[in-house]
């Protein structure tokens, strides 16, 4: 799947702006995330969302398909072509995407779905009697208020079970801590984990208690899965932006600034001095809207600044952005840097999933090789685009 770039030798040659992956940092962090989840003595299922690439995902079993997380079926439908056979889609299903779930299970993919509510279960059961496959589910729990699911105490729970198991479809539960992404401290997402953990597990015991078998509890999100500490009763563990991680993370202490393996790279195009202001090709379109710093102690803007190398540009951010323009300013009372038109930097990104969704694809380089100011382009890694 990857494809050399022999025409484009540097960061300083594509046409700006371009998205950028460090795959040294990348696999550090993979190494990372797998070497915890086998401490904890749980199975590793990394969501592809955020990278939504098959040359990435390479990486993170191995070099061999293994079970993957998705949240498309475009995701699922060409993870699935490359060899891929363990899919979990995890959002909620609705009706009109079940002839594309059911024709992935006749091909023998295990595709499991997401659903929170008695319809959904019926339409599912429903589907797969009709089509004389199982469709394997998952309840989505609810753990912190987050988003969808439902609470480990809700009345209607061993019913909807009951509904998936009669069709042969009931795989287990699911859940995902969201609130997690505004736990500032170790031990906020310590207990978050442990919420994650104890709602998935009273969930599974709920259904358990009914007759009903649940093969799967599966819980994650990537601050939890870096502070969970006890995962007694869960079977998987998943998490996503940890492949790239991003100033969220970085943010709540999760990862330091020297883990970020995705940048874009924008060329300088203009000054304004009378405003402190220094103009980029990068805009909103390439760094995405997403300002997920902005609660956080530290605001980040749009993203923190690197030279080419990936070194920190001191106190530069990018602190405001129109469609096709960014706006560098320095933070704190640092000196605006010298700049001229055309010289080339790299953004680091709020929000990987967001920023990398702006781009079809990644331009590779291994800082782990690097020895020039500008990095060598080692291979282009497209992305799976649509839904």
């Amino acid at each position: 799947m990857s494809t050399d770039s022999p025409a484009v030798r540097t960061l300083a040659d594509p046409d700006t702006p371009f998205a950028v992956v460090d795959a040294d940092r990348a696999r550090r962090n993979i190494a990372r995330l797998r070497a915890r989840a086998d401490r904890l003595g749980v199975s590793l299922r990394p969501h592809v969302k955020t990278a939504k690439s098959l040359d990435l995902a390479a990486l993170l079993h191995g070099g061999a398909p293994g079970p993957v997380t998705v949240s498309t079926l475009a995701e699922a439908e060409a993870f699935a072509g490359a060899g891929y056979d363990d899919i979990t889609y995890a959002v909620g299903i609705e009706p009109r995407k079940l002839p594309r779930v059911v024709a992935l299970l006749r091909r023998g993919v295990t595709l499991r779905v997401l659903l929170d509510s008695i319809e959904q279960a019926a339409f599912v059961a429903e589907a797969a009697r009709a089509a004389g496959v199982a469709v394997p589910a998952q309840i989505e729990i609810d753990c912190d208020g987050h988003r969808g699911g439902l609470r480990p105490d809700a009345p209607e729970l061993p019913a909807l079970g009951r509904v998936l198991h009669d069709a042969g479809c009931l795989d287990g539960v699911l859940t995902h801590a969201g609130a997690s992404y505004a736990a500032y401290t170790a031990g906020e997402r310590r207990e978050a984990a442990r919420d994650e953990r104890d709602a998935a597990v009273a969930a599974a015991g709920r259904l358990r208690a009914a007759g009903l078998p649940v093969a799967t509890v599966s819980v994650g999100s990537t601050p939890t899965a870096h502070a969970a500490d006890d995962l007694t009763g869960v079977t998987e563990l998943r998490a996503g932006t940890y492949v790239f991680f991003d100033l969220v993370m970085a943010g709540l202490g999760v990862c330091a600034l020297s883990d970020l393996a995705l940048s874009v790279v924008v060329t300088v195009i203009g000054h304004r001095p009378e405003h402190g202001w220094i103009l980029t090709d990068g805009g909103w379109m390439a760094m995405s809207r997403d300002r997920g710093t902005a609660a956080q102690p530290q605001d980040q803007g749009y993203g923190l600044v690197t030279d080419l190398s990936g070194t920190l540009v001191p106190g530069l951010v990018m602190t405001a952005a129109s469609q096709e323009h960014g706006t560098l300013t320095a933070r704190d009372g640092a000196a605006l840097p010298e700049l001229p038109i055309g010289t080339r930097l790299r953004v680091l990104p709020n929000h990987a999933c967001a920023t990398a969704a702006q781009h079809h694809g990644y331009h590779v380089v291994d800082n782990a090789r690097a020895t020039a100011s500008a990095p060598a382009i080692e291979a282009y890694w497209p992305r799976v685009l649509g839904w």
